[in-house]
């Protein structure tokens, strides 16, 4: 519920909790706004700033969520889960560099983390796919131009 301000009522741990009670029951985009509210009032909190990362992705916020997982990181190197954060949504934003710079360093803190490491995995695979590792691509699969390997006349 909120006000006749628009502001939410309770206080930022109300609207913290609130949002992962939202996150938690599907409702990322909801818990984007709640979790905002609170990052705005609190900027340095990294639960905050991580929890909202984490709606950020789950509501396909890509970009936002890639520099709240980064401020967490960059507050916090030895955050593991931001690190993996910042890995997989540099992943989907297309920078599989970067992507492989964080997995791996979530992987090298949590060697135990399947998931980081499948992702890491997934990552690596990308990367050398993009460099031919696995030889020219067929006509018809993605990224397929028609320009490589083609006979001059």
């Amino acid at each position: 519920m909120s006000g006749s301000d628009g502001v939410p009522e309770g206080g930022v741990y109300d609207w913290f909790r609130r949002g992962a009670q939202l996150l938690e029951q599907g409702h990322p985009a909801a818990a984007v706004q709640l979790l905002t509210r609170a990052a705005e009032v609190e900027p340095e909190s990294r639960s905050i700033r991580e929890m909202l990362a984490r709606a950020q992705f789950d509501a396909g916020l890509f970009g936002a969520a890639l520099e709240n997982f980064r401020a967490v990181a960059l507050a916090d190197p030895s955050d593991d889960y931001a690190q993996f954060g910042w890995g997989v949504a540099a992943a989907r934003l297309g920078d599989f560099e970067t992507s492989a710079e964080h997995l791996a360093l979530a992987v090298a803190m949590r060697p135990g983390a399947e998931h980081y490491r499948a992702a890491l995995r997934q990552t690596r695979v990308t990367l050398a796919a993009r460099a031919g590792a696995y030889g020219p691509l067929l006509p018809g699969a993605p990224g397929y131009t028609g320009e490589a390997g083609q006979d001059s006349a």
